[in-house]
C-alpha cells in the first residue's frame, strides 16, 4: 500500500495521497506557492497507521497551490404556506485547488 493521510480543512476530512489534486476550502496562499497543513488526523506510511487525538504530532502535508475556483452552487429555498412568504438564497463556496507534494 502507498502512503496516505487524512487531513482536516474547513471542518471537512479529506483522504490524500502524494500527487493527488484536491479541493479544500479557500486558504490564504498565492497560486504556485507551497504550504504546510498540520491538521493531520491520521497518517500511514503504507505499513503502519498513526491516529491522532485529535491530530498526529509532527505530521504534516505539503501542498502546492494551483489556484482558486468556485464550488457548486447551493440553493436554500424557504417558503411559508398560504402566506406568500418566500426566500431564495444561493451560495458558491470558494475552493483552493492544490496538489499534494509530500506527506511527512
Amino acid at each position: 500500500m502507498e502512503a496516505y493521510a487524512v487531513l482536516e480543512s474547513g471542518g471537512k476530512q479529506t483522504l490524500v495521497k502524494v500527487g493527488q489534486k484536491i479541493e479544500i476550502e479557500k486558504i490564504a496562499v498565492e497560486a504556485g506557492q507551497d504550504t504546510e497543513l498540520t491538521t493531520v488526523l491520521a497518517v500511514s506510511d503504507g505499513t503502519t497507521l498513526k491516529v491522532g487525538k485529535p491530530y498526529v504530532e509532527g505530521a504534516k502535508v505539503v501542498l502546492t497551490v494551483d489556484g482558486v475556483i468556485k464550488g457548486k452552487k447551493v440553493i436554500n429555498f424557504k417558503a411559508k404556506r398560504r402566506k406568500g412568504d418566500r426566500r431564495l438564497v444561493g451560495h458558491r463556496q470558494q475552493l483552493t485547488v492544490a496538489t499534494v507534494k509530500a506527506i511527512a
